[in-house]
């Protein structure tokens, strides 16, 4: 059985007002840079096999933060990256106020569709095949994963039975935790 220890990257600038998605360059700040500190700090004694993250700025730095304390490399995953949030990257939330598709997909991600970006059920697809694959990969293995609150959320939420029109309901705060446990295919329960 593989350990997943879902990890959330620490604050960057705008955190809480702007939906950064996929926006390049958005980088931890002097807060942020101290959380992942802090994180990496936390975890002595602990040992990881592996260490995966989001390819944007934000992830990596803490998932460096990590990496170094362990003396292990970061694999990037394309599959850990944020949501495309396509039209309403780098958009401020007061901004979205405004948009009713914006409150559509908050109510109802399920159903709802980010203009010219992807679906949640596409998130939580792309990030479950990369935890099964990594679960097959990795077997017994101690895996840090180090991603972004939304897709977080969709792997939580879908090995924990939670519907996705509901996710909102789990808290992701940067730096926070969230473990999973996952045979692989070859493993019986």
């Amino acid at each position: 059985m593989t350990t997943f220890l879902c990890i959330r990257h620490a604050s960057c600038d705008g955190l809480g007002r702007t939906l950064w998605g996929r926006t390049p360059g958005i980088r931890l700040n002097e807060q942020g840079r101290l959380e992942a500190q802090q994180l990496a700090e936390g975890f002595d004694g602990t040992r990881f096999d592996a260490i995966y993250s989001s390819p944007l700025e934000r992830a990596l730095e803490t998932a460096e933060a990590i990496a170094r304390r362990m003396n292990l490399e970061v694999t990037r995953s394309d599959a850990l990256n944020e949501i495309d949030y396509g039209e309403w990257s780098a958009q401020t939330f007061e901004q979205l106020h405004g948009d009713e598709r914006w409150h559509h997909f908050n109510s109802e991600r399920s159903t709802a569709v980010i203009p010219g970006g992807e679906s949640f059920l596409e998130v939580q697809n792309r990030v479950v095949k990369e935890i099964d694959r990594l679960a097959h990969e990795h077997g017994n293995g101690r895996i840090a994963l180090v991603s972004h609150a939304d897709v977080i959320r969709a792997a939580v939420g879908y090995f924990d039975g939670t519907p996705i029109d509901l996710l909102l309901s789990i808290e992701v705060s940067p730096c926070s935790i969230h473990r999973l446990r996952r045979f692989s295919k070859t493993e019986s329960a």
